[in-house]
């Protein structure tokens, strides 16, 4: 997690983020990479700097094997748990982020994209 963390930060600061902005991704970051080991027993990040006209921006992709999601919806709303936790990584992270997309099937795994844009 500190290693998604540090890269995430400094690829916020590659693309010119503000301090607030970079907090914003870097905890975002930090809460789906915790569900991803947490609930999908590990997997991957993919970090990607993007470039659209006059704006820039950050990609991450959260990618895990583990059990999937059998309610995304509720898995989104805050406060619902199947863990410990306070129930408010997805949203929050969902909140944190320009935009969001998760894709989950029960038996194979979960994928979670987010982005935030300068």
């Amino acid at each position: 997690m500190v290693r998604v963390r540090q890269a995430v930060r400094t690829c916020s600061v590659e693309v010119g983020f503000g301090l607030v902005d970079q907090t914003k991704f870097v905890t975002a970051a930090s809460e789906l990479a915790r569900n991803t080991l947490d609930y999908g027993g590990g997997g991957e990040v993919l970090i990607e700097l993007l470039q659209e006209a006059r704006r820039r921006g950050l990609r991450l992709t959260f990618v895990d094997e583990g059990p999937g999601i059998p309610d995304v919806e509720k898995a989104l709303t805050d406060h619902y748990t199947t863990g410990g936790g306070l129930g408010l990584g997805l949203g929050g992270a969902k909140r944190l982020s320009n935009e969001f997309h998760i894709e989950s099937a029960v038996g194979i795994g979960t994928r979670v994209t987010i982005a935030r844009w300068k």
